[in-house]
């Protein structure tokens, strides 16, 4: 099946996953996506095809070598984000992009435009899948299955390319950051892997922040306004200073690259009680640690000026930078930047201010950086991925299986 065709069929499909569902997955129609994942590698004639009642779907390529070559496994979620619909998406495809503007939707005034987004003009001449402006496209990331998929097929009618074992992967809910969260990796089996769930072409990463999550609840007072002298304590005025007490330079607002970051992500308050939420993000993990310690210090401070009980801190971590486990086995970078420059691409080693499936694996013993799929503009409206940038991800997934068959290992 061609590449396009076959991502243009996984779009058809929504897979929008839920932040407040407690199921997993966290939305039934996910296994609609997982259902026609397992068909069509079956019809393909792979082995070990398996489907769980989780929506985690498994296949095997068998090796075509006898040489001792590990066993390497590529990954990419079904899931699109919650942010916005998945539902009824419209690809179009504008050939030889020119440039300039691209009018997504005439009747609501949704462009495309490189004054927005100047990243388009690096495509110029290529050819761009984009949405109808009413939803997002799905590159994020069924761009990467269809990817992989490909990849994989390529193998199937190239057997002059020898290559070992390789095993695939695709799970539900990595928009939630539960998408590794049930992926079994001792029934995956491998020595190593890949996410395919990058962006823009040449992209590899394998570092990624450390994160927590921060719950601040703060318990007030209420009495009656006219007779609260001296005895109201209001909760949301204290969220207010609570949050007042962060360094107001240390938000994703403010920061880039390698910088950490606190964020506000959720405040609800009344008189009597509020809640404030922040998620709290380092790639160094001393930083990352003495973030959480200055986090605990702001419900101390409260606490010792409006009293004991006034604010519970939680702080939870959530996940690791994947680059602990990574430079234990820096051949996987090595073998993907080779992989990439044989593909015509230039790698381009990127922190990733995220997190990631595979920044999880790593931790569960599956050494496994992100590696581009070639999607922009996640999440939203004005999503789109060129083509050519899905055809030199798909080959450099061939690549990597290649290379691999070939080292002496």
């Amino acid at each position: 099946m061609d590449l396009i065709k076959r991502f243009l069929g996984y779009t058809a499909v929504d897979t929008q996953s839920s932040e407040e569902s407690e199921t997993v997955p966290s939305t039934a129609k996910q296994m609609n996506l997982a259902r026609l994942l397992k068909e069509e590698m079956e019809q393909m004639g792979l082995s070990e095809v398996s489907m769980d009642e989780m929506g985690y779907v498994y296949a095997t390529l068998p090796a075509n070598t006898d040489r001792k070559v590990p066993t390497i496994g590529f990954i990419s979620h079904m899931d699109t984000s919650p942010s916005m619909s998945g539902k009824d998406v419209k690809p179009r495809i504008v050939s030889n992009y020119d440039g300039g503007d691209i009018v997504l939707n005439s009747e609501q005034n949704i462009v495309l435009s490189p004054s927005l987004f100047p990243e388009l003009l690096a495509h110029k001449g290529e050819d761009l899948i984009v949405t109808d402006g009413t939803t997002l496209l799905g590159a994020d990331d069924k761009a990467g299955i269809a990817e992989i998929l490909s990849a994989v097929e390529y193998l199937q009618q190239h057997p002059e390319i020898k290559h070992g074992k390789v095993r695939v992967g695709f799970n539900p809910d990595e928009e939630i950051g539960m998408g590794a969260a049930h992926f079994d990796v001792e029934k995956f089996d491998c020595e190593f892997g890949y996410t395919v769930d990058g962006g823009e072409v040449g992209e590899m990463e394998f570092e990624n922040f450390n994160a927590a999550k921060a719950v601040f609840r703060i318990q007030g007072l209420e009495v009656h306004p006219g007779y609260a002298k001296g005895k109201m304590v209001n909760a949301s005025l204290l969220a207010a200073e609570l949050i007042s007490m962060f360094p107001a330079n240390e938000t994703p607002a403010t920061t880039c690259g390698y910088e950490g970051f606190y964020h506000i992500v959720g405040l609800q308050g009344e008189v009597d009680n509020a809640t404030a939420t922040f998620i709290i993000r380092d790639h160094d993990r001393a930083g990352f640690e003495a973030r959480k310690a200055f986090a605990q210090s702001v419900a101390d401070d409260m606490n010792r000026k409006y009293g004991a009980g006034t604010v519970t801190a939680t702080i939870s971590d959530q996940y690791y930078n994947m680059k602990e486990q990574i430079d234990k086995v820096p051949f996987v970078v090595d073998i993907a930047c080779q992989a990439m420059e044989e593909s015509g691409v230039k790698a381009v080693k990127v922190p990733i201010r995220g997190g990631t499936d595979g920044a999880q694996l790593s931790f569960k013993g599956l050494p496994c950086p992100n590696l581009f799929a070639g999607g922009m503009n996640f999440h939203g409206r004005y999503e789109w991925v060129p083509i050519q940038s899905m055809e030199k991800a798909m080959m450099t997934v061939v690549n990597i299986i290649r290379i691999t068959a070939q080292r002496n290992w």
